[in-house]
């Protein structure tokens, strides 16, 4: 009887769900993993203040700052140095079997952290190694995450699937370090990593349990890697090979690059331009990713259109967001465009994995994607550091209203691109113009 109220229960409350939503709620793996998935990414939110709070507590005197930054870096650059060094014993594994391990490693090492502070022996130098080495997989589990998703999933879900996935981080982005603020007040920052730890190691208990579907299409027999796959740069060099995958990567890599600029812009606009405080400034913040995670939802139903020119249609919008902050509009104005800009952006991680899932071998997906994290780690500090010399050179509101233009323009480069390739394509006999997630035929 129970059985039976709980299966109308269910039924009942996946007929509220959007159209594009209700098959993976039916789909009992993805509706057992998302929640810790989604737990595992509120950890990671938190402790963005906890990690750096924590530092600040156990740094010697004049040492916070140097402390501070290598924490920050410790806690998610190692990823990037993991994904080459570990592809020769890692790309043959399994997707959840990949997200398992990185979940174990982070269980145990984040976990070190508070027993160490506990018992006094926390060094700032043990802190810094803990936190290294609980993301030197990092990588390879976000891989795994996405490839365990195009495996469990067909392809007609998947955008939906995806454009849950980065909700959930965009969500975790917003209420995760607003947790942390309010809980750090009663315990001790340590503790927040603690419980970082206990969400990977509730992940990695339950991925072993989440199975592929029965009867998946695709196995690690199709597109199998030839000789030499076993090599570092596998990946890369796959992706070289891919000119489509290529055009993702860079479009990619440049949007994260060019947003490095207004992130650390938007602080001092706040402060010199607008003459506020704090509160303004996370007010920005808040509504950002407020937006980023409705956009984010929305994406599931943007499957009915065709995947390219979509994704280059939110890195223009994103770019026309930023343009009126340099035309010295008001507060109330730009905090609108700032939440207009986090629902254009919101969908685009979804988006972009989506392509990926679509147009790379099964066999290979785990590889390409840890190589495409490795490459996007290395997009946002580069960015980050060009901002503080271009703000001395045009200041805060120059510096916003360059990265638009600049992220307009892009999306302009990367339409011309799309087109000339799209031409010579339709020119060769033999080939279709519309296949693959960028056509007619990636259409459900």
């Amino acid at each position: 009887m129970n059985q039976e109220s709980d299966l109308v229960t269910s039924v009942r409350t996946t007929r509220l769900l959007p159209q594009a939503y209700r098959p993976l709620f039916a789909h009992a793996g993805f509706k057992r993993l998302l929640p810790a998935l989604a737990a595992s990414d509120l950890g990671d939110g938190m402790s963005v203040v906890a990690v750096a709070w924590l530092a600040i507590e156990i740094a010697p005197p004049g040492r916070s700052g140097l402390l501070l930054g290598a924490a920050l870096a410790a806690y998610s650059l190692p990823g990037a140095l993991g994904a080459l060094l570990f592809g020769r014993w890692l790309r043959r594994l399994p997707p959840a079997r990949l997200l398992a391990a990185d979940s174990r490693i982070r269980a145990v090492l984040l976990g070190c952290v508070p027993l160490a502070w506990a018992a006094g022996v926390l060094h700032p130098v043990l802190y810094v190694a803990l936190l290294a080495g609980s993301s030197v997989l990092h990588a390879w589990g976000n891989a795994g995450r996405y490839a365990l998703v195009a495996q469990m999933l067909p392809r007609e879900q998947r955008l939906a699937a995806n454009a849950l996935l980065s909700s959930s981080v965009s969500a975790s982005i917003v209420i995760g370090p607003a947790l942390a603020g309010f809980l750090a007040m009663v315990v001790s920052p340590a503790w927040l990593i603690g419980l970082d730890a206990l969400s990977f190691a509730v992940l990695a208990a339950l991925v072993v349990r989440v199975r592929a579907a029965d009867g998946k299409a695709e196995t690690e027999t199709e597109g199998a890697p030839q000789a030499g796959a076993d090599r570092p740069s596998a990946g890369l060099r796959l992706l070289r090979k891919q000119p489509e995958l290529l055009g993702v990567l860079a479009l990619t890599w440049f949007f994260n690059f060019l947003y490095g600029p207004a992130e650390v812009a938007l602080p001092l606009h706040v402060t010199d331009d607008l003459h506020a405080g704090a509160g303004l400034l996370g007010l920005y913040w808040a509504l950002f990713g407020a937006g980023a995670v409705l956009g984010g939802l929305a994406a599931g139903a943007l499957r009915r259109f065709p995947l390219w020119p979509v994704t280059l249609g939110i890195v223009a919008g994103w770019g026309i967001a930023l343009v009126p902050f340099g035309l010295g509009a008001p507060a109330p104005v730009t905090l609108a465009c700032f939440t207009l800009g986090g629902l254009v952006y919101g969908p685009f991680t979804a988006l972009s994995y989506t392509l990926f899932q679509e147009r790379t071998p099964a066999a290979w997906l785990t590889t390409v994607l840890a190589a495409r994290s490795a490459a996007l780690l290395t997009a946002g500090p580069v960015g980050t550091a060009l901002g503080g010399p271009l703000i001395a050179l045009m200041g805060p509101r120059g510096v916003l209203a360059a990265s638009g233009i600049a992220t307009i323009a892009l999306a302009a480069v990367g339409a011309a691109v799309r087109i000339r390739s799209a031409r010579r394509s339709a020119s060769r006999p033999g080939r279709s113009n519309g296949s693959g997630p960028c056509g007619a035929a990636a259409r459900p």
